[in-house]
């Protein structure tokens, strides 16, 4: 299968220029032979706009989805995507997946809050969400989620092979693309698509540099910091050398050391 991600500025709460963007470079993708395109965290309405997180934030399977299910169908491409959700009197930084005919896949809601903006926005989240995609087991986590090993490991655990990211990187914090991302990939054995924004937004400035990492921790296709839609052939993990891959979940000895 082929993935795409769509690296760009982020939509700073103008809610029809986000769904107009949405069309145009998941349309790109369809034309590409993308069968899924990943989008930036909070794409809707915007990351770094604690505002109006709880003042636009919409439940699931209401018009934002409705109208993002029929994007996914119209143009016969997947969209994975970051949106703000309403459930009751909770707010959630939640990403959903849709499917080539518009069906919802996924919806998962971040479990890793980061820092003060995030912990006072949204609740967290509870659980892990996977669903089969092109013949691969798929899950989907959030930015910061993808930093911590534990979760990609119970994810392997599950039998899950290609994840979903949609993240909100500023820059300084390159690191998580030069070395957090290949590493969780390598570890557990995944593969991992990094959907970043780039350019400003209030008084953060994302640092771009999304990637897609391969099971062997090399990158199958990376960003610079400028707006880009990278599609890249996720190839079986058979073809990846045997030596290369992980054995850290064989391998590992757990005990009380000295």
């Amino acid at each position: 299968m082929k993935l795409a991600l769509y690296q760009g500025p982020a939509t700073c709460g103008d809610i029809e220029a986000g769904f107009n963007r949405l069309q145009t470079r998941l349309s790109a993708a369809a034309m590409a032979g993308a069968s899924m395109a990943v989008f930036s965290e909070l794409f809707l309405p915007g990351y770094n706009l604690p505002d109006l997180h709880r003042s636009l934030a919409q439940p699931l399977g209401g018009q934002w989805c409705q109208r993002l299910s029929d994007l996914a169908a119209n143009a016969g491409c997947g969209l994975t995507v970051g949106w703000t959700e309403l459930d009751g009197e909770n707010v959630y930084n939640a990403a959903t997946a849709f499917g080539t005919r518009g069906e919802i896949l996924g919806h998962y809601r971040k479990i890793q809050l980061f820092g003060p903006m995030e912990k006072a926005s949204f609740a967290f989240g509870e659980r892990y969400t996977t669903f089969d995609f092109c013949g691969r087991k798929t899950a989907i986590l959030i930015c910061y989620d993808i930093e911590f090993p534990q979760h990609c490991r119970a994810l392997a655990d599950r039998g899950v092979s290609l994840v979903l990211v949609p993240t909100a990187n500023p820059r300084r914090f390159e690191h998580v693309s030069h070395a957090f991302v290949p590493s969780r990939a390598a570890e557990a054995g995944l593969t991992i698509a990094y959907a970043n924004y780039c350019g400003p937004e209030g008084d953060i400035t994302f640092g771009g540099k999304s990637l897609i990492a391969g099971p062997d921790g090399k990158a199958l296709a990376s960003a610079g910091t400028g707006e880009t839609l990278l599609v890249a052939d996720l190839a079986p993990v058979s073809d990846i050398p045997w030596d290369l891959l992980s054995r850290q979940d064989q391998d590992y000895r757990e005990g009380k050391f000295q």
